[in-house]
C-alpha cells in the first residue's frame, strides 16, 4: 500500500527514486553522483514519487517543460505495482492542465492506452540509432552557446527551454555545435557519445548539424567549450572531448537523418512511439528535430 500517496519528490526522495530508475536501465548514459535527467525533471519541470514503505519508491513519474509544451519524460512503476492504479495516478498529476502535452511511449499496451486517454495520439515513430562517428559527411561547425540556439530549439522542440539547455551544456563532457542555420548537442562519456536535442532551420539544415557534430566529436583533443562560440569545429582540426567509439542518437521516423545513419551502417536499438496532443502536433517538427532521450 501506499504510505503517503503521489507527491513532489524532494532532495530526500532522490535515492529512492534513482533505485527505481535504475531497476530499469536509466541512467547508464549518466554518471554516478553527477547531475542526471532526474535533476532537471526536478529543477525545471515536475518529479513526483510514489513512496512506499522504509524509504523506498513504488515508481516515479516526471515531466520536463518547454514554453507552455510539457513533454512526459518519465513514468514508471514497480512491477509488483503496475495494474494497481498507481501509474494512472501519477499520470494524472503529471498532465493536469490543457497546456501541449507529448511524449515518447514505448511497446507497453498498458501506457500506450493511458496515454490516448489523456488526449496523445500515435504520431511517428522513434528510432534509437546507435553506429560509429566516422565514415560520415562532415559539414563544418563551430562551438556554440545555449543562448545562440535557443530561439531555433524552441521553434523546432515547441517552446522554450533556455534555462534547461544552459544547465544540460554546462554538465562535464557536453558541448553544443552550430552550421548557423541548425544546431546540435553533444555528451560524450568515456567511449560514448549521445547526441540532442538538434534541429535546424530546415531539413537538411537539422541534418547538417547532427553530421558536423559527430564529425567534431570524433575529432581527438580538449574538451571544447560552450562559452566561446567562436571556436571553430571543422574535420581534422575540431575539438572533442573524447573518440567515442558508440554513438547514440534517437530520431523521428520523417527525419531525413535516418536514411542516411541506415545507410551507413548505424542499426536500431529501440523503437519508441511519440505520441502528443493536437496542440502539441502544431508545434513540434520532427523532420527538423532530434530530440535528447532523456530530456526530450
Amino acid at each position: 500500500m501506499l504510505e503517503a500517496g503521489v507527491r513532489a519528490a524532494t532532495e530526500g526522495d532522490m535515492p529512492a527514486v534513482r533505485a527505481v530508475a535504475r531497476r530499469f536501465g536509466l541512467l547508464g548514459g549518466w554518471r554516478p553522483g553527477a547531475p542526471d535527467f532526474l535533476d532537471a525533471e526536478r529543477t525545471f519541470g515536475t518529479l513526483l514519487v510514489a513512496p512506499g514503505r522504509l524509504g523506498h519508491a513504488l515508481g516515479f513519474g516526471g515531466t520536463l517543460r518547454r514554453g507552455e509544451l510539457t513533454h512526459l519524460g518519465d513514468l514508471f512503476v514497480l512491477p509488483a505495482h503496475q495494474s494497481s492504479g498507481l501509474g494512472r495516478a501519477l499520470l494524472a498529476r503529471l498532465l493536469a492542465g490543457n497546456g501541449p502535452r507529448v511524449t515518447f511511449a514505448s511497446s507497453d499496451h498498458r501506457a500506450l492506452g493511458l496515454y490516448v486517454r489523456h488526449g496523445l495520439r500515435p504520431w511517428c515513430p522513434l528510432l534509437y540509432l546507435t553506429g560509429p562517428a566516422t565514415g560520415l559527411p562532415a559539414p563544418p561547425v563551430r562551438v556554440t552557446s545555449p543562448d545562440e540556439v535557443a530561439a531555433l530549439d524552441a521553434d523546432v522542440a515547441g517552446g522554450d527551454r533556455r534555462r534547461t539547455l544552459a544547465w544540460y551544456a554546462a554538465l562535464p563532457g557536453v558541448a553544443a555545435y552550430t552550421t548557423g542555420e541548425g544546431y546540435a548537442f553533444v555528451r560524450t562519456i568515456d567511449d560514448q557519445a549521445v547526441i540532442g536535442p538538434a534541429g535546424g532551420t530546415t531539413p537538411q539544415d537539422s541534418t547538417n548539424a547532427v553530421l558536423g557534430a559527430l564529425a567534431a566529436t570524433a575529432t581527438p583533443g580538449p574538451a571544447p567549450s560552450s562559452t566561446t562560440p567562436s571556436s571553430t569545429a571543422t574535420p581534422g582540426t575540431a575539438p572533442g572531448s573524447a573518440t567515442p567509439g558508440t554513438v547514440k542518437i534517437a530520431v523521428p521516423g520523417t527525419h531525413p537523418l535516418v536514411p542516411v545513419l541506415i545507410a551507413a551502417g548505424w542499426r536500431i536499438g529501440d523503437l519508441d512511439t511519440l505520441m502528443a496532443d493536437d496542440a502539441a502536433l502544431g508545434l513540434i517538427r520532427p523532420d527538423r528535430y532530434v530530440p535528447h532521450p532523456d530530456l526530450g
